[in-house]
């Protein structure tokens, strides 16, 4: 289908009407950029100047055929299908027209007919002339030459002939040609161009509507958003466009699209139809990657700028640039694609020294010297050492692992490849930390022997860590000669923030931490990196071991809110996360590792992210999401398998130990259990997250000896290391739930009142959940207050399981009261709330009871009402009715604001309503406020 080629072909119609008219004929010549659609105007002409009775003879120009003389009027005789006697004299004239040739070049530089070469041609002329007059004899005749600057000499001859001779024959000459560098045949142009009875005809490229009634007949709005992104592909050249309709717009997907594509093809047929120069010029184009302007792209092509410049023209006309650099990138990986490896080799190589004499970014050269695979000239470990340092700071580590692998090979004294060295287990360490057990060992190897100096020594500490290896991290403390006193010195702000590691991670060289946190009131102005370092630090080992006078939360979130959009300091803001989260601020930790993923730069870092959504998997759990926690440890151990875990493994399989323990899966957990776990993991704080994960396993199986065992070697290393604080482990607690299950509550009771009296190591979590487990121990009128406070507490931290188990509880004290109404409702609630954290074996417990206990759910004193809700719908549509904010609704029932809107909307749909105050009244009497209803029932 032809669009917005309508004007173009109503001019050529109207030459063929005056043409028949007058009996004059006309030459159009249709320009425009290769693939503007010049072939398809030509065709469509000629079909209708067929139908209106005028006799077409077509012919095509060809690159290859160009030496064949006469080849295209050949083409247009061959298809006037003469009769044989035409035919065989028309054969006679072209076989003589050889033996002319040769002047053949100089008649047309000249327009002199008493030259020489014009009479030897003249009756070669005359006569062919006068056979096509002869075929214009029933109408007019039209003769068609498609690419017509790639005719042979002699066509181009008998052309200018022909139409000399316009003026009184019938005869209309219709050629294209495309816009190329400079016109193959400069006179013919200039002459033809002179002729009274010349038109030229230039086709546009294509516009957002044609382009929308090519997508979708340009009827439905979305065909114009299609047609828009279609325009700023291909800059409304037709041949791209048609082939990007085609694939259905392949490059809107994320994925990359499939080599050789009718695109692809169609972008390379653009560049094969121009001269050499003009592809050369697109691959520079592809390699360069940004804007060049004409001085840069002759100077790495080794052409004067003012040839350059009308090549950017052709390539800007075709659709294949825009303003200074390729249109779009599917452009550019069809033209790399096209290139074997050995021309990107060069190009990337060349590209290299030519951006580098012109002082571009380090990292702009080293992209092209990784590309090229190419270190050799002296200039080029410079740059590509601080490209590395620069991607590295900006959190690329892979693009800093390129840079440093292509130094290593370069030849580079001792001292240089020792700090490459160092780099590049930073680098590749953040991409897979298996990869860097090699290097890291050649690095520890080179500092020992060096006396440790402080810079390489310190580079070693958190990957040695990472791999349990304490003794040796600190080794290389020790041996560092950094001074502490110097307080503006940038060894000495790592080597006390490498202290601080150490012993934050093994909490059996705690001393170091408390020697930190008490000069975090006199922090010395260091470097930003590594003042951040320190101060995260800092503010973790303050969350380890608490004192009045400190606020780790607040300071967290200080540090998170002022740093969390920097690029390259994920690594010292995973401290704070872990600092909210061991301080009970589950809720906060959720908040900020959503944000922190979200970050570009996060891509980039597996280790990183793996981390963070570790962290995030624990705070779901602390939260009573089990689903998410399940999701979001999962997905930490895909981005990073668990071999190369080091000793952090122990986090996201105790999460996972957890929630499957919690969902009654305890098959699925004894497989996570069967996971390897490195000996140094239970010499961390991590360590005894998992020794409580699989102490609860053990008592769920019930197996409260292996239980205890767990629980009181949490108890012995946490005392032992001075961190009992509950936000790590709250072990009292959970070897209370032990001991309860055995009977034994007394020992229960005095591990519960312990727990409370922890200084400044008990969180909200902690108190509800301690709370809940003491009523249990306590007389009846006492065990209602518990309740009441453990409901409030449970409620305000979030954590929404342990609040199933205390709303369940209550219910059931209250059922023991004989309160059967009040205890059913809170049950309802408590198996609503169960179900929404992913817990249906706790739920199904809850309703369930030994014989005594409360009956089996929904039981139910009056039938529900028949309006098509769901139970959460009914639920947030009953509080909506008796007034109450959304935000209100999503605290009362723990769901998030944006599931109470989804839920009224359908309420509204469902009960045919507008707004709140139209919901039926009836849905009032479903609605009981859960805290209000806790605490009258404990009053």
């Amino acid at each position: 289908m032809l669009v917005q080629r309508d004007e173009q072909i109503t001019r050529l119609r109207e030459a063929f009407r005056m043409c028949e008219k007058q009996q004059r004929g006309h030459v159009s010549l249709v320009t425009g950029a290769v693939g503007s659609g010049k072939t398809s105007v030509l065709e469509a002409f000629g079909e209708w100047a067929a139908d209106a009775g005028g006799r077409v003879l077509s012919a095509a120009g060809s690159r290859a055929e160009r030496g064949l003389h006469l080849g295209v009027l050949g083409q247009l005789f061959h298809s006037a299908r003469l009769a044989p006697e035409a035919a065989a004299q028309v054969e006679t004239l072209m076989r003589e027209a050889p033996s002319v040739v040769p002047l053949l070049e100089a008649s047309l530089e000249t327009t002199d007919e008493s030259s020489a070469a014009n009479r030897a041609w003249a009756p070669v002329l005359h006569g062919l002339f006068n056979a096509l007059l002869d075929l214009a004899g029933s109408g007019p005749l039209v003769l068609t030459i498609d690419d017509v600057h790639h005719a042979d000499p002699a066509t181009l001859h008998c052309l200018l002939y022909v139409t000399r001779r316009l003026r009184h024959a019938p005869i209309v000459v219709v050629l294209t040609e495309a816009r190329m560098l400079r016109p193959p045949h400069p006179h013919f142009r200039a002459e033809l161009f002179s002729q009274p009875h010349f038109t030229r005809i230039n086709l546009p490229p294509l516009t957002v509507e044609a382009i929308a009634q090519l997508v979708d007949g340009g009827a439905e709005a979305a065909a114009r958003e299609t047609a828009e992104r279609c325009l700023s592909v291909t800059g409304g050249n037709p041949l791209l466009t048609r082939a990007l309709i085609d694939e259905q717009l392949r490059e809107e997907s994320d994925e990359d699209p499939a080599p050789d594509t009718a695109f692809d093809q169609a972008v390379l047929g653009c560049l094969y139809r121009h001269e050499p120069g003009v592809r050369r010029v697109a691959q520079a184009l592809a390699v360069l990657t940004r804007p060049a302007s004409t001085e840069l792209l002759g100077h790495l092509l080794d052409m004067v700028p003012e040839s350059v410049a009308p090549t950017v023209r052709v390539l800007r006309t075709s659709g294949l640039m825009n303003c200074d650099q390729l249109r779009h990138p599917r452009i550019r990986r069809s033209i790399l694609a096209d290139m074997s490896p050995e021309e990107r080799r060069a190009m990337h190589q060349r590209t290299a020294e030519v951006l580098h004499e012109h002082g571009a970014d380090p990292r702009t050269v080293a992209e092209h010297l990784v590309a090229a695979g190419w270190a050799d000239a002296a200039w080029t470990v410079p740059v590509l050492q601080d490209a590395a340092a620069h991607a590295l700071a900006s959190g690329r580590p892979d693009e800093a692992a390129a840079c440093l692998r292509l130094v290593s090979r370069a030849d580079v004294d001792d001292q240089q490849r020792t700090t490459t060295t160092a780099m590049l287990v930073n680098a590749r360490w953040q991409v897979n930390p298996l990869t860097v057990n090699g290097h890291l060992t050649q690095l520890v190897r080179t500092a020992r022997n060096a006396g440790w100096p402080t810079d390489t020594a310190l580079s070693t500490v958190p990957y040695l860590l990472w791999q349990g290896r304490a003794e040796e991290a600190g080794e290389a403390i020790a041996g560092c000669a950094g001074d502490d006193d110097q307080a503006h010195s940038t060894d000495s702000g790592r080597l006390r923030a490498m202290r601080l590691l150490l012993s934050l991670s093994h909490p059996d060289h705690l001393p170091a931490v408390r020697e930190a946190v008490a000069a975090g009131g006199r922090m010395p102005v260091l470097p930003a990196v590594g003042y951040l370092q320190l101060h995260a630090l800092t503010v973790l080992g303050s969350a380890l071991t608490p004192a009045a006078e400190q606020d780790a939360v607040a300071s967290a979130e200080q540090l998170l809110h002022r740093h969390h959009t920097d690029d390259g300091v994920l690594p010292a803001l995973t401290a704070p996360l872990l600092a909210l989260l061991w301080s009970g601020r589950s809720d906060r930790v959720a908040v900020w590792s959503a944000a922190l993923l979200e970050r570009p730069v996060v891509r980039h870092n597996p280790v990183w992210r793996a981390v963070i959504r570790a962290l995030r998997a624990e705070a779901a759990l602390r939260l009573g999401d089990l689903s998410g926690a399940e999701h979001h440890a999962r997905a930490a151990l895909e981005d990073l398998p668990v071999a190369a875990w080091g000793v952090a493994v122990a986090g996201p399989l105790a999460t996972l130990i957890a929630c499957a323990t919690e969902s009654g899966r305890h098959g699925e957990a004894d497989q996570w259990l069967a996971q390897p776990v490195p000996p140094g993991a239970f010499r961390t704080p991590l360590g005894v997250h998992y020794l409580a994960a699989r102490g609860r396993h053990h008592l769920a199986m019930g197996r409260a000896h292996a239980a205890t065992a767990d629980l009181r070697r949490c108890g012995e290393l946490m005392r032992t290391w001075g961190i009992d604080v509950a936000g790590l482990v709250p072990w009292r607690l959970e070897l209370a739930r032990v001991q309860l299950s055995v009977g034994n509550k007394a020992h229960a009771t005095q591990l519960l009142q312990e727990q409370l009296r922890v200084p400044h190591g008990v969180d909200d979590r902690t108190r509800g959940r301690t709370l809940r487990l003491l009523a249990t121990t306590a007389a009846p009128d006492h065990r209602r207050k518990l309740l009441s406070e453990a409901v409030n507490l449970l409620q305000n931290c979030g954590d929404r399981l342990e609040l199933v188990r205390a709303l369940g509880d209550t219910g059931q004290t209250l059922q023991r009261a004989g309160d059967w109404a009040q205890a059913r409702l809170l049950v309802r609630r408590a198996y609503h709330l169960a179900q929404d954290c992913g817990a249906p074996v706790l739920a199904q417990r809850l309703v369930r009871r030994e014989p005594g206990g409360l009956p089996a759910y929904p039981p139910a004193e009056t039938p529900e009402p028949e309006d098509g809700l769901s139970e959460a719908e009914r639920r947030v549509a009953a509080l909506a009715a008796q007034g109450h904010t959304n935000r209100q609704i999503s605290s009362k029932l723990f769901i998030t604001v944006s599931t109470v809107e989804q839920h009224l909307t359908r309420v509204y749909r469902k009960l045919d309503v507008k707004r709140r105050t139209d919901l039926p009244a009836r849905l009032v009497a479903y609605a009981e406020p859960l805290v209000e209803e806790v605490q009258g029932a404990a009053s």
